[in-house]
């Protein structure tokens, strides 16, 4: 039969006068943990009625965020029930209808009833016990602290003042530490503009010593360059130079200027070239600012600065790299333009010759047929070589051109160039080809026949028929020579110093069929010879064209005669 508040009245008039005028709260628990009765000072100590407590969980006298850990408390109690205090060496808490807590202290007793386990709990509200202790503590601290002896308290400002010292240096150094690895130039003036600090990237990039730039009170114009503050006071507002006492000292005085951006709240930031100790300009973006007091006084300036140089590096690249696609762009177009012009007259006279070829069928008509076709073969080579110059600047400018070095005869190549360029000859012409010293060469075949057909074809061109072009090779244990003369036109001194200029033609020639590549390609593949190419003209007195290359190590070894 279950445990009720009338069972205990029946059984005991006693226990029942016990549990009403008890100065304890009491409350009685079945093994489940629900509440089976409590007693009027236990109801009075937590404002609640009796019908409201009866049958509940014991969790509801206690905090929210106790009742998980308290459940598992009340399921341990039940297997080993001893009676005790509840919670020893803890603060325990209780909580109110109104949800206020308070510091209780439980001491847990058990009794069974026909078969039925209950325990008993009785509750203390320690309140005013607490309050009281804690209030004996903090007198008891303060008498503490007041007989403490002068001695004693010297001696813990003393620690104090070391632990400080300590936590001081330590922030001190690890300050330092970010200083001296930054990897940005930084400086800091006083209201002078006098430097006092300055970290080893500022001496690694400046060439300045601290030492030095301290001991001798630099101000940050020893390496920023005045044009750059000249160029800041021009993009000042005038209207803002206009509410200084005295603009004109600003023009005068760069470190005032400093001063009077920071008292306006203007910070100076730009790219600009630091001098360094050597002379040299270094590429910096730089920026300096105010350093202010709780009074809002400039008390100096710090400076920072970030080496650029191999920004500027790439952006040069950039620049070039987009100058060059620009002037390919050119290149084509101008090619368009030109291939229009070029491509005319050989194709006329390509197609005229052929249709006249076809007239002259009998054997009389001999010398006109081989007339026409000589003048075919000479604007197929036109063409072929208008043709070959534009894909040879075109692979020029894209860096396409490689150096394929190799041991020939170079008098066996230049006579076999020779006649290649026969029909070329104009009546009456023809090519004189000397050659002095060893003839094996180590060199770039490929190339040198290109540079070799390009003089050759521009002295036939710009010398009139009947006259001799001559050309020379001389090659020693250091050098090869090659030098090409005609007794051409020649070129105006004006005119020389553009010759190798892409599509540059001379004044005395635009009636010469052409396309101004010839000697830019030829400038070119001397160049990548390792070579040098000089020029010597006088007007209508002919051309020299000099080329002078350096003969490599492989040239001695494996040369032969």
């Amino acid at each position: 039969m279950p445990f009720t508040t009338d069972i205990i009245l029946q059984k005991d008039s006693l226990l029942s006068s016990f549990l009403k005028n008890a100065a304890i709260g009491i409350v009685i628990a079945n093994k489940d943990g629900e509440i089976i009765t409590v007693n009027a000072f236990l109801l009075t100590m937590f404002q609640y009625d009796q019908s409201e407590l009866v049958g509940k969980k014991i969790e509801m006298l206690i905090p929210k965020k106790f009742h998980h850990i308290h459940q598992q408390h009340r399921a341990n109690y039940q297997k080993q029930s001893l009676s005790r205090p509840m919670g020893l060496g803890m603060e325990l808490f209780a909580v109110k209808k109104d949800q206020t807590e308070f510091p209780v202290e439980v001491s847990l007793g058990h009794f069974i009833d026909n078969d039925h386990k209950y325990t008993v709990a009785f509750v203390t509200d320690i309140s005013l016990r607490v309050m009281q202790t804690n209030q004996f503590i903090g007198a008891k601290q303060a008498l503490e602290t007041t007989v403490e002896n002068r001695s004693k308290e010297l001696s813990r400002a003393l620690q104090v003042l070391e632990l400080l010292n300590v936590k001081l240096e330590k922030n001190l150094l690890f300050q330092k530490a970010i200083l001296d690895n930054a990897q940005v130039m930084l400086f800091l003036t006083d209201e002078k503009g006098d430097i006092k600090f300055f970290n080893p990237k500022a001496v690694e990039l400046t060439g300045y010593a601290e030492k030095e730039m301290v001991k001798k009170q630099y101000t940050p114009l020893q390496f920023i360059p005045q044009k750059m503050i000249e160029h800041c006071i021009k993009e000042i507002e005038p209207s803002l130079l206009m509410q200084t006492e005295n603009t004109s000292q600003h023009q005068t005085d760069a470190f005032g200027f400093l001063c009077f951006l920071a008292k306006n709240k203007k910070i100076l930031e730009r790219e600009c070239e630091f001098k360094n100790k050597n002379g040299d300009m270094v590429p910096v973006s730089f920026s300096m600012s105010p350093i202010v007091d709780q009074k809002n006084n400039i008390t100096g300036f710090i400076g920072a600065a970030f080496d650029i140089t191999e920004r500027k590096k790439s952006e040069l690249k950039l620049r070039a790299s987009l100058e060059k696609e620009k002037q390919l762009g050119e290149l084509k177009s101008r090619f368009v333009s030109m291939a229009s012009h070029e491509f005319r007259t050989p194709l006329s006279t390509i197609l005229s010759s052929a249709y006249l070829t076809e007239k002259y069928m009998g054997n009389e008509d001999q010398q006109k047929r081989e007339k026409h076709l000589q003048r075919i073969i000479y604007s197929v080579n036109t063409l072929t070589n208008i043709l070959n110059e534009f894909l040879n600047v075109g692979k020029i400018e894209e860096g396409k051109i490689t150096i394929h070095l190799s041991n020939f005869n170079l008098k066996k190549e230049i006579q076999h160039t020779i006649e290649d360029l026969q029909g070329m000859l104009k009546i009456g012409q023809h090519v004189d080809f000397n050659h002095t010293g060893n003839e094996m060469v180590f060199l770039d075949s490929s190339l040198l026949k290109h540079i070799v057909m390009n003089l050759l074809s521009n002295a036939i061109k710009f010398s009139s028929a009947d006259n001799s072009i001559c050309i020379e090779t001389v090659v020693t244990k250091k050098t090869i020579k090659l030098v090409v003369k005609d007794k051409g036109i020649g070129i105006s001194k004006e005119d020389q110093q553009h010759l190798t200029e892409r599509f540059f033609r001379a004044t005395n020639a635009t009636n010469i069929q052409g396309t101004g590549l010839g000697l830019h390609i030829v400038s070119k593949y001397v160049e990548l010879l390792n070579g040098k190419i000089s020029i010597k003209s006088e007007l209508n007195k002919g051309t020299a064209i000099s080329i002078l290359i350096k003969t490599t190590p492989h040239h001695e070894d494996d040369s032969t005669n």
